[in-house]
C-alpha cells in the first residue's frame, strides 16, 4: 500500500479495500534517507493498528539499496539507508522488511555475495539490540542482480555472522522469471522443496504474488494482473492453497492507480482460488 500523506495511511488504505495484509515502506523508496516519526505520527499509525482489521503488517527496504555493490560512496550510502530503515521499522513494530539481494555491478556472483554478506553483517552489528529481521526476496536475476536462484540465497545464509536476523521473501513473478516452471503443481512442489533443503521452509516469512509479464527464463522483472500473465490464473490455485504456507502473509505488487481498483480485483482472483483446487 502506498504510505504518501503519511506511514498510517497505508495502513487506512489498506483496511478501505479489505486487505488482510499491508506491505509499507517505512520512507521514500526511492530516496537514501527519511526523517524519524514523530510522536503524533506513531500515534496515528497506532491508532489504525489497533482497529484490528488487519491480521499483518510488514515493510519493504527502498530500492536505491545495493548492499552487493563494490565498495563506493554508494554502497556506504546503503548500509547507512540500511541502518536507518531497521530503526524505523523498529519504531512501528515491523517484524521483517523485505530487500532485494543487490547487483554486483560487474565484479561476480561470488564477490557480489561476499559484499552483501559483510554488509548485512555491518548492518545487524549496528542494529544489535533491534529484532527486526531482513527477508531476502529472490529476484528476477536481471542484469547483474543477485538472488536470481535459491542456492545464492543460501549462500548468504551461510555467510553471515547473525542468520536468525535474515528470512526469505519469495516472489512468483520472480521465480517464474528466472527459469523456476511453477505454473504446475509439480513445478511448485519442485520450488518449495528446494528451498526447504537449501534455506527451510521457517526461514520463508511472506509470499509475493504475482503474475509475469516475461516469459519463462526471460529475466525480467514485469509484473502482471492474476491471471493476466505468462503465469496464468491456474497456477496461483495450487500456490494459494499450499498447507505449507497456508500461515504466511501474502501481498500484491501488481500495477495500481490511485483508487486501487486493480487491488480489489487481484484480491478478489485469489480469494476465489482459496480451496477450489
Amino acid at each position: 500500500m502506498p504510505a504518501s500523506g503519511g506511514v498510517w495511511k497505508a495502513l487506512e488504505r489498506g483496511i478501505r479495500i479489505g486487505c488482510d495484509i499491508v506491505q509499507l515502506f517505512v520512507k521514500n523508496n526511492l530516496q537514501w534517507f527519511g526523517r524519524p516519526f514523530t510522536p503524533a505520527e506513531l500515534a496515528q499509525y497506532a491508532n489504525q493498528l489497533a482497529a484490528g482489521k488487519l491480521a499483518r503488517v510488514f515493510g519493504h527496504t527502498g530500492y536505491l539499496i545495493n548492499l552487493a555493490a563494490p565498495a563506493s560512496p554508494k554502497r556506504d550510502k546503503s548500509l547507512r539507508s540500511l541502518t536507518q530503515e531497521i530503526q524505523l521499522a523498529a519504531d512501528l513494530g515491523l517484524p521483517f522488511l523485505v530487500m532485494h539481494p543487490g547487483a554486483h555491478l560487474g565484479q561476480g556472483e561470488g564477490p557480489g555475495l561476499r559484499q552483501l554478506a559483510a554488509g548485512l553483517d555491518e548492518v545487524f552489528a549496528a542494529t544489535r539490540h533491534c529484532p527486526v529481521r531482513i527477508a531476502l526476496e529472490n529476484t528476477a536475476g536481471q542484469g547483474t542482480y543477485l538472488g536470481g536462484q535459491i542456492d545464492q540465497l543460501a549462500e548468504v545464509y551461510q555467510r553471515v555472522k547473525r542468520p536468525r536476523r535474515l528470512a526469505v521473501c519469495l516472489d512468483t513473478a520472480h521465480l517464474f522469471a528466472a527459469g523456476y516452471d511453477i505454473r504446475t503443481p509439480k513445478g511448485w512442489d519442485d520450488l518449495i522443496a528446494q528451498v526447504d533443503s537449501l534455506l527451510g521452509l521457517k526461514e520463508v516469512l511472506a509470499v509475493h504474488l504475482n503474475d509475469s509479464r516475461g516469459e519463462l527464463g526471460s529475466r525480467r522483472d514485469r509484473h502482471a494482473h492474476i491471471g493476466e500473465g505468462k503465469l496464468g490464473r491456474a497456477a496461483f490455485g495450487h500456490i494459494v492453497n499450499d498447507p505449507r504456507l497456508a500461515a504466511l502473509p501474502g501481498c500484491l505488487e501488481t500495477p495500481k492507480s490511485p483508487d486501487l481498483h486493480e487491488d480489489v480485483a487481484n484480491l478478489a482472483v485469489l480469494r476465489s482460488l482459496v480451496n477450489s483446487s
